[in-house]
């Protein structure tokens, strides 16, 4: 019997194995892309040619104080100490001279991001020249209100952002598990959005019904019907900011895909190029799946490798097993996420998040609901293996280990089996 090699990567190395050739369903990979030949003369045809808006330079006037809305150091993959240079150089060259531009990390619900990471964000550079500040989400005193939403959610956003003459949206588009995609207006809400905002919003990423757990329509790909998309659009609309580039990555992390312009309409030709890139279509479901998150740092926890078994599950069987491949060296990290596991069951979890919302909440929601889809397995460091039986993981240290209980567990003994290198982005779409 024909054997098949593969090789993927966990942590800062990698772990090999075999499976019989016949065994093999699929080896999910997207579709690459180049990145331009020069970033930054790409980038100013962006801000040159945008869609659905006039230049850049024809939108900002001397003299106005223009705030940039920048994501934070959990985003660095979008390469913001690349495109900031090119960004600040061409306003100044619009009239914008540096101190009248502010540069606004969105952090959302996240912590604030220290000055060194500030100047990491933005690069030194520009972390020197402009002001660099973070949103603060509990900051009320700092907070600009607009309304309701058709949902009723309370609509209150940061001042400087708010009263900024310009506000430039900046951030990157992937696939995203609640809300379809990244980027967009995503730097609003949960951005530069309240609390309050933040957490009335995102609200909508759970069942109408209490004990059914999280939304089904808060998935990849989807936009259209799904409630916590729309709010976060009406949210962003009260907003209006004046213009958006938002870039997208190709398989190998670099900036394939530049889109400037309008906020709306740029970010949707965004996410058609992650779909082309990034989405993967199969005709069939693997008794097991085999997936890296791809290696450090998108595997530095359970919590961000958490993408990749919401990846590898739409590709899993019903009962079937993921095998994950994840070194978790901060698995511990944020503390918060494991917190959620403490109550009895899951409809006491369920309940306790919704009287309190939180991103980490209705993740660990979404993790025990992997649980009753299949049996998730994942090669780990021996230290993590009793944390992560807390969420509901099976940890082992070898990725023979893995296999091997894999083939116990997944019902068959001529198992498909479909592999996924890099499983954090790949999506695959059943029926294509």
């Amino acid at each position: 019997m024909k054997q098949r090699q593969f090789t993927l990567k966990i942590g800062k190395g990698s772990a090999s194995f075999t499976i019989a050739e016949e065994e093999l369903l699929y080896e999910l990979v997207g579709n690459n892309r180049p990145p331009p030949a020069d970033l930054a003369v790409a980038y100013r045809e962006a801000l040159a040619h945008p869609i659905d808006s006039p230049p850049l330079r024809e939108i900002v006037k001397p003299g106005e104080r223009v705030v940039i809305a920048v994501s934070d150091i959990t985003r660095v993959w979008q390469r913001n100490e690349q495109t900031l240079p090119i960004l600040v150089d061409y306003l100044n060259e619009a009239g914008i001279p540096d101190d009248q531009i502010t540069i606004l990390v969105v952090v959302g619900a996240h912590r604030q991001n220290s000055p060194a990471e500030c100047a990491e964000i933005c690069g030194a550079d520009i972390a020197r020249r402009v002001r660099v500040c973070n949103h603060n989400a509990w900051d009320r005193d700092n907070m600009a209100s607009f309304g309701k939403t058709s949902r009723g959610t309370e609509v209150a956003v940061n001042r400087l952002a708010a009263e900024a003459d310009r506000l430039i949206l900046t951030g990157g588009v992937i696939y995203h598990y609640m809300v379809g995609y990244g980027g967009g207006r995503k730097s609003i809400m949960p951005g530069l959005a309240s609390l309050q905002t933040i957490q009335q919003s995102h609200m909508w990423a759970l069942h109408a019904e209490v004990g059914k757990g999280t939304n089904p329509l808060s998935a990849n790909m989807k936009t259209v019907g799904n409630p916590a998309h729309e709010d976060m659009m009406e949210v962003a609309a009260f907003v209006q900011p004046d213009f958006i580039v938002n870039v997208v990555p190709n398989l190998d992390g670099e900036i394939a895909g530049i889109f400037a312009g309008n906020w709306v309409s740029a970010w949707q030709a965004a996410t058609r190029l992650v779909d082309e890139i990034f989405g993967v279509p199969i005709q069939e479901q693997a008794d097991i799946v085999i997936a890296s998150a791809g290696g450090y740092p998108k595997d530095i926890n359970l919590y961000q490798s958490q993408k990749t078994i919401d990846n590898a599950v739409y590709a899993m069987k019903p009962g079937g097993v993921v095998v994950l491949l994840s070194e978790c060296p901060d698995i511990s990290e944020p503390g918060e996420f494991f917190n959620w596991f403490d109550f009895p069951n899951a409809l006491e979890q369920e309940k306790a998040v919704r009287a309190n919302f939180s991103i980490a909440g209705w993740v660990a929601v979404r993790q025990l609901e992997y649980m009753k889809m299949g049996y998730v397995l994942m090669v780990t460091r021996e230290e993590n293996i009793e944390l992560a039986r807390k969420a509901g993981v099976h940890g082992v240290t070898s990725i023979a280990e893995a296999l091997a209980l894999a083939r116990e567990k997944c019902g068959t003994d001529r198992p498909k089996i479909t592999i996924m290198p890099q499983g954090a982005n790949t999506f695959p779409i059943l029926g294509g």
